[in-house]
């Protein structure tokens, strides 16, 4: 099972090279069914190896100049704030059992892992409907303030509560919003995904123990991953690939909450 487990995480690097935004989603499934480690800790495990491969792919863009850094500072800010709140105040609120009635417990673990297959079938939905995402930017050409904020406060939600880097929600709005031209909002994703993830990470890595050799080993390997993904990128079409890792993310998402219910119901 290690071996398979290690085999994703370099998948989870190669994803995030070759799409851009959305590979990272896999991070936390892969620690807590591959590795076994708790969904709560795997969430805090997920912000450090998203937060560096996301590092690695963003030099990237910026030796390309395909990063808005207005846009990624302004937005970042209100993502940063939500994920600092997230991981201070809700996460350590939350007990760790949630329900409890007539011989049915629901657990904060099963729960977490509950909603970050939810946020999985958002994120494959968004994937593989690429055209409509086009069509309505086209509509769609006057962002307002307030709307960009509202979306990198939800994507702190996400990347505090579940350790999800949220580039699936990211890359929409800055084509739709902004009418970014897509290598733009993918390197600009980016940035602000590194800025969340290291930033929560470091906020509250003090409150556990963490097994360094293992999360650098696995963060080794996607980061290697990253690299392969993003010579690849260079002869594979992306909008195809991205189209089937959608399929890919919603059969895991599937999976997931059918584990996760046979638990219930056990």
């Amino acid at each position: 099972m290690l071996t398979i487990g290690f085999i994703a995480a370099s998948c989870i690097g190669i994803s995030l090279g070759l799409i851009g935004g959305g590979g990272s989603i896999l991070t936390v499934p892969v620690l807590v069914y591959l590795f076994g480690f708790d969904p709560l800790i795997a969430t805090l495990y997920s912000l450090f190896i998203v937060g560096i491969t996301s590092a690695m792919g963003t030099l990237g863009y910026m030796a390309k100049r395909e990063v808005c850094y207005s846009t990624a500072l302004a937005i970042g800010l209100a993502s940063v704030t939500t994920v600092l709140l997230m991981r201070y105040f809700v996460l350590p609120s939350i007990p760790s059992v949630l329900y409890r009635s007539q011989g049915m417990v629901i657990s904060r673990n099963s729960a977490t892992m509950f909603l970050f297959a939810l946020v999985m079938l958002v994120s494959a939905y968004l994937m593989i409907n690429q055209k409509a995402i086009h069509q309505q930017a086209v509509k769609q050409k006057n962002a307002r303030v307030g709307r960009l904020l509202l979306y990198g406060a939800g994507v702190g939600i996400i990347t505090g509560l579940l350790g999800a880097g949220g580039g699936f929600l990211l890359i929409p709005t800055f084509v739709i919003l902004l009418t970014f031209p897509m290598q733009k909002a993918i390197g600009t994703s980016l940035l602000i995904i590194t800025m969340n993830s290291l930033i929560g990470f470091l906020s509250d890595v003090h409150r556990y123990e963490i097994a360094w050799p293992d999360l650098l080993w696995i963060t080794a390997l996607a980061s290697v991953g990253v690299l392969i993904g993003a010579f690849l990128s260079k002869k594979i079409t992306g909008v195809k690939l991205k189209k089937s890792f959608g399929f890919f993310v919603l059969a895991v998402s599937v999976f997931i909450l059918f584990k996760e219910g046979v638990s219930y119901i056990n």
